[in-house]
């Protein structure tokens, strides 16, 4: 798919710039008996990734006209959860990764029980720093804080978990594979949106947010399906984590049901439908071309 990787990957750039020092402020180094926690959150939380989900947020906010700084906050808690995610999927009573964007995973490095409460502690402090947003009326935040909640927790990203956990013993249906991936990964990609639509002021049943929430969960479900033949297609230092992993667990993916062009082609489409629910709205293309280039991405 043809996309203008410049305006994407400035997204992407602007987007760390944003965040990078937030997070530094969140978790600075300190001694005492409790360093090793501090240490351990910025050891994931600091890693580098691409900043999806953060991107989305202040970029929903900007395309509405909001101002950035409200929406930081909030693409701050956003990147915190998915770190949390992160840390106790790879853990060994989850996927038992041993690598993450390129370098050892945080139980290799810091133990199981300092892994297991870092991201115990990011999970957490995600919420107070959503609710503390100064730069946001009081209901404003609380319902950040609801969608938030809702979008990690039993019927969102933990749902999407335990489905992911029974497919590696159970064959899913096609059906099955897509909820699970709507809750694992699109929840939070939803989520996103929506609190970048909060940030600019939008209120959470306005048709805006409807629109830009379909746009997610299309994104969000291509996300999964380039993950997915990915895992067979590249190598573990271009993924920046094991690659095969689904195969040698049994796990239904996007490719027991599709070829591999056959999923590419699958991912076109729905990218293309999540493009036309936004394609109208003043100032998209920023928008436009992150979801393209999430289609395109080679890792």
């Amino acid at each position: 798919m043809e996309y203008n990787a410049d305006i994407a990957f400035d997204v992407l750039r602007s987007t760390v710039e944003a965040i990078e020092p937030e997070l530094e402020k969140i978790y600075k180094t300190e001694d005492g008996p409790a360093s090793k926690l501090y240490e351990a959150e910025r050891y994931s939380l600091l890693s580098g990734g691409k900043r999806i989900r953060p991107a989305l947020v202040l970029e929903t906010c900007r395309m509405l006209g909001g101002d950035e700084e409200a929406a930081l906050p909030f693409a701050c808690a956003v990147e915190m959860i998915h770190t949390y995610s992160l840390i106790h999927d790879d853990l060994p009573c989850m996927d038992d990764d041993d690598m993450r964007r390129g370098r050892l995973t945080n139980h290799k490095v810091f133990g199981e029980a300092y892994a297991t409460l870092a991201g115990d502690g990011l999970l957490t402090d995600a919420f107070s720093v959503c609710a503390m947003n100064p730069y946001v009326s009081g209901d404003c935040a609380a319902a950040a804080v609801a969608l938030l909640s809702g979008a990690a927790g039993s019927w969102g990203m933990v749902k999407g978990q335990v489905i992911d956990m029974y497919g590696e013993e159970n064959p899913l249906t096609e059906q099955e594979l897509t909820e699970l991936h709507m809750g694992k990964t699109g929840a939070m990609i939803c989520v996103s949106v929506q609190l970048g639509c909060l940030a600019a002021g939008l209120s959470p049943n306005d048709d805006m947010v409807r629109r830009l929430t379909s746009f997610a969960q299309k994104i969000g479900l291509v996300f999964q399906i380039i993950d997915d033949i990915l895992d067979v297609t590249s190598t573990d230092e271009e993924f920046g984590k094991r690659t095969g992993s689904d195969a040698n667990k049994n796990k239904t993916t996007f490719i027991s049901f599709f070829s591999v062009e056959e999923a590419r082609q699958y991912a076109a489409s729905l990218t293309r439908e999540a493009i036309r629910e936004i394609e109208d709205i003043d100032a998209s293309d920023r928008l436009i071309s992150l979801a393209e280039y999430l289609c395109d991405r080679k890792r």
